[in-house]
């Protein structure tokens, strides 16, 4: 008995340790300037710019400024305050936040070990901590709508207590003013509400009336805690969540030019003859049939390989990584359910239920991306732990007939955390945090090795103008480092410069015009991208440019495949 007691204390120990590891090493993976794609693009250039402006106002030509954005909202305090790097720590509290969550879940459910091994599970696992040191908002949805279920549960448990039932409905609305994803988690949520309540009634008092009417007052509190960004888009567009369903809201609002439309999804800025099909191929399978010539094994394996062969910043491998015990260990944890009370039974089955939908909902949208995924993973984390604690039973039940049996537990918690370990310790090798902690490298030397653009942008930013206003071409949007006014050109925007090379009777005279009138003083240009656009281009087009850039585009800065051009109008 002491040695048990003995045991279970040094492995508490153990876990602590760990944990507390854990949060530093994050804490210094996030201590760097910020440079991830969709940061720049969308979650610190609003803000950015909104504090420029004095406040929040309409920006019709960026499509992503209608999106929710409770998150950047927090975010424009942190510029407010003048760091960047704050907000990549308000984006790892939300992680955190979920952590406690589901420790405080599993200590009621199975022990505060479990509870301690859980929270260190999931902030781990490769795709949160990369999610942890980045400014996205993935980590906000996740929290709101773990605390949304989880208080479902609370609220049965405990009687049905009207308060827990208006805050698992606020959390929800939290979630989708956070990211639109949320109105996904408000759906199954109130599919699988009265469900939820009519199961956890005895079997001779079954009343729907009350379950429809706890459902309703659910999504009427999500809506109501979701409204500000509702209400804001209905009155400027139309459409209460634009850009999603125009035609169903028969908004009179005007899309943004094709070239502003760009998502916070990774695509390529100019896409190749195989892109260009498949973006029309419908379903997951067909696209990537068209992209990648997976064969029929590797399509309908898909759901099992995005535990398995995830990669950061790659579409083919689902751009993100997961660990494979999150697919094992859930099955596991069904193991005796029959013997389980009720309320576990229902709260496993609600958990699997969720999973498996949204997992459905966000694989036939086309775009498989393991953070799409991210509010399922506090869910699994759960499963798993239940998984590890059945396999634990296992190994004590037949530790006496196969000698081995009570070290599959230890190995399987080793072998989980150390997949998640080796991915922890490639981002310090990756994003090379001491480089700058200790002033090895400046800020500006920092960025500059991060961000290909960064160099010419510092330029710009130090030596034109204020008055000077930059057109830039294949930048992808990425434009929270850029003082000056600026413009991105990549895709076809009918009032910018592509398009007028476009156009059959165009000539150079007319695209200066334009330029003047659109008091463009410089371009920013992507060389490499430019040179592939101009090859896939019509004759016309390619001579049109040569002529404008022979005569009058004077390079002033060039780095890597990114130079400054001055445009004259002589």
């Amino acid at each position: 008995m002491q040695n048990t007691v003995s045991t279970k204390r040094g492995f508490f120990i153990l876990i602590g340790v760990l944990l507390a590891g854990l949060l530093v090493c994050l804490a210094l993976l996030a201590y760097t300037p910020p440079f991830s794609r969709d940061a720049l693009i969308h979650h610190l250039q609003l803000p950015k710019l909104y504090l420029q402006h004095g406040g929040i106002y309409e920006l019709p030509n960026l499509k992503f400024s209608y999106y929710p954005m409770n998150l950047d909202l927090l975010y424009m305090g942190a510029l407010w305050l003048g760091s960047g790097i704050l907000a990549k720590y308000i984006h790892m509290v939300f992680g955190l936040g979920t952590a406690l969550l589901l420790y405080a879940h599993m200590r009621k459910r199975l022990s505060i070990s479990y509870g301690l091994l859980g929270a260190l599970f999931f902030l781990s696992i490769p795709i949160i901590v990369k999610l942890s040191i980045t400014v996205y908002v993935d980590l906000g949805l996740l929290f709101f709508s773990t605390a949304s279920l989880l208080l479902l549960f609370h609220w049965l448990e405990t009687g049905k207590q009207k308060k827990h039932l208006i805050l698992a409905g606020l959390s929800c609305g939290l979630a989708i003013g956070t990211k639109y994803n949320g109105l996904l988690v408000l759906f199954l949520l109130a599919l699988m509400l009265p469900i939820l309540i009519i199961r956890s009634q005895p079997q001779t008092k079954k009343d729907t009336g009350t379950a429809l009417r706890a459902t309703v007052f659910f999504c009427l509190a999500a809506l109501l805690s979701a409204s500000p960004w509702l209400i804001k888009n209905a009155l400027w567009t139309g459409n209460p969540i634009y850009p999603l369903y125009n035609g169903f809201f028969n908004r009179t609002h005007t899309a943004p030019p094709p070239d502003q439309q760009l998502s916070t999804a990774t695509e390529k800025e100019v896409k190749t003859d195989e892109e260009k099909k498949s973006s029309g191929a419908r379903g997951i399978f067909a696209r990537r049939y068209m992209l990648y010539r997976e064969n029929i094994w590797q399509l309908l394996l898909l759901p099992v390989r995005i535990f398995f062969e995830g990669q950061d910043n790659d579409p083919r491998y689902f751009d993100g990584r997961l660990n494979p015990f999150l697919f094992l260990l859930p099955f596991l944890g069904f193991l005796g359910i029959t013997q389980e009370k009720k309320q576990l039974r229902l709260e496993k089955t609600t958990l699997v239920a969720f999973s498996v939908f949204y997992f459905l909902f966000a694989f036939n949208t086309g775009v498989l991306r393991i953070r799409y995924l991210a509010p399922i993973l506090p869910f699994l984390v759960i499963l798993s732990m239940y998984g590890l604690k059945n396999l634990e039973k296992l190994g004590e039940k037949y530790a006496t007939r196969i000698g081995l049996a009570k070290l599959v537990w230890p190995l399987t918690v080793c072998l989980l955390l150390l997949w998640n370990g080796s991915y922890l310790s490639q981002q310090f090798k990756k994003i090379d945090p001491f480089s700058y902690i200790t002033g090895r490298l400046s800020r500006d030397e920092y960025l500059t090795q991060q961000i290909p653009e960064y160099t010419v942008m510092q330029y710009a930013n130090n030596n034109l103008p204020e008055s000077s206003k930059i057109l830039c071409l294949f930048l992808g949007s990425r434009g929270y480092y850029l003082d000056r006014p600026h413009l991105f050109d990549s895709h076809g925007n009918p009032n910018l410069l592509l398009s007028w090379l476009k156009q059959p009777k165009g000539n150079v005279e007319t695209v200066l015009q334009n330029l003047r009138e659109q008091q463009i003083t410089h371009l920013l240009v992507r060389t490499d991208l430019t040179a592939q656009w101009l090859y896939n281009a019509e004759n016309h087009q390619q001579e049109l440019w040569n002529q404008l850039s022979r005569n009058h585009l004077i390079a002033v800065h060039t780095h890597l495949n990114y130079i400054l051009y001055q445009v004259t109008f002589r």
